[in-house]
């Protein structure tokens, strides 16, 4: 059972001012705290803040190195509807005349929707932007207060004190890479998807992108209209097949890479390539919090955590927002972010720590006795039922979906939780995804569902508050 006292307003921090830290901050200042916003951008929107600068090491493996924050190519089209996307609250509808009205729209209309979201709730107002944040850690003075030290572009360094810190960073901006046998003494180019932007550079080349999610489908297809060959690497297929171009290949992991400019896959098809892409994720990369070897990152594992978010020792004063990766991811920040706002104001009072941590060690234990990687622990559905990580099999044991993820925490803090008409959207989407073949964007044969949708989005008012 949810306890309910008497609430309190709090100074909060929240680092970071994409479509997490955007919700968050107007989560927050709904309950009643003072917030303030760090942005090491001129601009919120966070990941959706396109530009072409790329970072001048391709693979993104030199710790010095200048950081780029923004991981969008410019072909970039969301893969699902626009109105499953937004906030409960604001719709993502077309905006503007001069916005893209495709229900798969591309990455400036998304970064158009979080700015109109930002003018309209005036969170511009609380933050600072082009701050970067270098470190938080407990206040010396008091070790329930945490210390935020700051710099701006100009160079001016400050701290400020703060109750608490919500984390909103995002994770597309540290790269993984596929672990290749061979590949140092490979002799052909190396870039990670982070850095691609455009495929010219391609031109006429052999490339083969290693990964078959959204971004390597992609951008595998991206540099198809312009390169010789294009060979993907997938872990979904045992054998090689043809994509939807004549100059597109796809084939099982690699094997090795040689120093002749082969590469070997693993049914022993060898492609001589000019580069390699490696389509193949991020990691959750935190340099700013110092909590004394606490807080860990272990193959992609945040951990300790209670529900992806509070740090069972030091919940409420530091907790993360968007985490789980895949799914809805908007309505997850949004939903997050009430919870955390309800219990920073102690209208909900979270488990004793011992019993968030017991939570957690059960829930890695779990995975590891289902035999999922800890890289998978923040993504709510079973990788084993993603057809995108493995063989489908609808049979498999969910751990959590993300909608009993999102009546969790609905029910703790009181809010309503994901609307029908949302969950069955997202539901025929992903089913396109997986299913309705290289054109799913440009078809959509489901109007009665997006009538009722746009009903639903007529009832709504002004700056309604969709939480109670």
């Amino acid at each position: 059972m949810t306890s309910v006292i008497t609430s309190r307003a709090r100074h909060v921090a929240v680092i970071g001012l994409g479509a997490a830290g955007l919700v968050a901050v107007r989560e927050l200042r709904r309950e009643g705290h003072t917030v303030i916003g760090f942005e090491r951008e001129k601009h919120v929107g966070g990941l959706w803040v396109y530009t072409d600068r790329v970072e001048p090491d391709s693979l993104s493996v030199d710790p010095d190195r200048t950081i780029v924050h923004s991981s969008i190519y410019q072909s970039l089209r969301t893969n699902l509807p626009r109105e499953c996307m937004g906030y409960s609250d604001f719709p993502f509808v077309t905006r503007s005349s001069d916005g893209d009205p495709r229900r798969y729209p591309d990455h400036r209309e998304v970064l158009m929707y979080l700015q109109d979201f930002a003018k309209e709730f005036k969170i511009e107002d609380m933050i600072r932007f082009e701050t970067e944040v270098l470190c938080v850690e407990p206040s010396p003075e008091n070790n329930r207060k945490w210390r935020v030290q700051f710099k701006s572009s100009s160079g001016v360094s400050g701290e400020d004190i703060f109750d608490a810190v919500v984390v909103c960073n995002g994770h597309f901006t540290e790269p993984r890479l596929a672990h290749i046998p061979g590949i140092e003494s490979w002799p052909g180019k190396q870039i990670h998807s982070h850095n691609y932007r455009i495929p010219d550079p391609f031109k006429d080349q052999v490339v083969i992108v290693i990964g078959s999610q959204a971004s390597g489908n992609d951008i595998s297809t991206d540099i198809a209209t312009i390169a010789k060959e294009v060979h993907i690497s997938s872990k979904m297929v045992a054998s090689d097949s043809y994509g939807c171009y004549d100059n597109l290949r796809i084939h099982p992991t690699i094997y090795l890479a040689r120093e002749d400019g082969s590469v070997v896959f693993r049914n022993g098809k060898v492609v001589f390539a000019d580069a390699i892409v490696h389509c193949t994720g991020y990691k959750y990369h935190f340099p700013f919090l110092k909590t004394s070897g606490y807080v860990t990152v272990e193959d992609n594992r945040v951990g300790p955590l209670y529900k992806h978010v509070f740090p069972p020792a030091l919940a409420p004063g530091i907790s993360f927002i968007g985490l789980p990766f895949m799914g809805l991811q908007f309505f997850m920040f949004e939903i997050q972010s009430k919870w955390v706002a309800s219990v920073l104001s102690g209208r909900v009072k979270l488990p004793a720590e011992d019993k968030m941590m017991e939570e957690a060690i059960a829930f890695y234990s779990k995975l590891e006795d289902l035999g999922i990687p800890k890289r998978y622990t923040h993504f709510l559905t079973d990788p084993r039922g993603n057809p995108m990580l493995g063989t489908f099999k609808p049979e498999d044991a969910v751990v959590i979906s993300q909608s009993d993820y999102f009546n969790w925490i609905a029910k703790q803090c009181g809010c309503t939780s994901i609307e029908r008409w949302r969950e069955r959207l997202y539901n025929v989407a992903i089913k396109k995804v997986f299913f309705g073949g290289d054109s799913y964007r440009d078809r959509w044969d489901d109007d009665q569902l997006i009538e009722e949708v746009y009903r639903e989005f007529a009832k709504l008012k002004p700056n309604q508050d969709c939480s109670s």
